[in-house]
């Protein structure tokens, strides 16, 4: 029963209607990891890391990394059945497993919002966002609000009439993530194996944004076993491709919208490091560079167009207690 309350937004209301004051951040809790799971092959819950990479990047030359993203595309691809709809599903499991060890006992969790990563990360950019609108279902179990993504039927209906360029770009995305992850520690990566979107490594954490507590999962691309620090999530590294750019224009609006995007994802989760391959009109990786998740923002601060972090979590907070406020009642079911 996550269907008690139905929470839609529709993009353009929500355009300029959030004036934004600097969130301080000694009210946001850096996240914390609780633990993780893994789901295998057949897109089945394993609690445990056994699906966690290793990022192993190419030796860096003069050359650049040239990986061929198109390889192996459609023959050696399995993506996940996207009609199965999953919602707060392995989470729970997770929970469920792990709620008499939470720190902070169990009263900690019967204030908190469980969610996934995503629904949080589509909050945040929320101000910014003009083309496409969502959904939540929202549900107050013993105390606890359980926020699940409701898809809407216009994304429906563009997931199904997805053009085949657009599945393409979605496996090259996948591929990257092959060329530059071993399954080893020290090992090499082996991009000639089957590509499984099945396969996923979830990070679990608690964290805040402002004065709400926040327990989420969230998928992780790998770890760096040459990180700084080996204390998730700060080992982790997201994962990205983009078009190659020639123009300041294409970098003004890439800093805009695909760089926000990429920093709720990450500051999210605790990620510090997005590695971005930049890919020829032909499929392949030209260009790798580093995009740490904390200086995304300096891109754009003297872009009037541009995005603001506190903008973004101070709709995202704003909106969590509209919801906590909203669904007052226990759900017995």
């Amino acid at each position: 029963g996550l269907l008690c309350e139905r929470i839609t937004s529709q993009p353009p209301v929500l355009r300029t209607s959030w004036i934004a004051e600097r969130t301080k951040e000694e009210r946001r809790g850096r996240p914390s990891e609780l633990g993780c799971f893994s789901l295998d092959a057949q897109r089945q819950y394993h609690g445990d890391a056994q699906a966690l990479r290793y990022y192993s990047p190419p030796p860096t030359n003069d050359q650049g990394p040239n990986f061929d993203l198109r390889d192996g595309y459609p023959d050696r691809y399995q993506p996940r059945d996207e009609e199965v709809q999953e919602r707060l599903d392995h989470l729970l499991r997770w929970l469920l497993d792990h709620r008499g060890k939470l720190e902070g006992g169990p009263g900690w969790l019967a204030g908190a919002i469980v969610t996934w990563r995503g629904h949080l990360t589509k909050l945040l950019t929320t101000p910014y966002e003009q083309q496409e609108g969502w959904q939540l279902a929202a549900s107050r179990f013993q105390g606890t609000l359980y926020l699940s993504e409701v898809e809407t039927p216009a994304a429906r209906a563009q997931r199904l009439a997805r053009p085949p360029l657009l599945r393409e770009l979605m496996y090259m995305g996948y591929k990257f993530e092959q060329y530059m992850c071993a399954d080893k520690p020290g090992s090499s990566p082996d991009p000639s194996g089957e590509v499984n979107t099945n396969v996923a490594f979830c990070s679990v954490l608690r964290s805040r944004l402002g004065s709400h507590r926040l327990l989420f999962s969230g998928e992780v691309d790998c770890t760096d076993p040459r990180a700084a620090s080996t204390q998730p999530p700060a080992c982790y590294v997201e994962l990205k491709t983009s078009k190659e750019m020639h123009r300041p224009g294409h970098w003004r609006s890439f800093y805009r919208h695909k760089l926000l995007k990429w920093w709720a994802q990450s500051f999210l989760l605790g990620v510090p490091n997005v590695v971005a391959g930049f890919r020829n009109p032909e499929g392949f990786v030209c260009s790798l560079k580093t995009f740490p998740t904390m200086e995304m923002f300096e891109y754009v601060r003297n872009d009037r167009d541009g995005w603001n972090p506190s903008v973004c979590m101070n709709f995202c907070a704003a909106f969590l207690s509209f919801a906590q406020n909203t669904v007052v009642q226990d759900d017995p079911r």
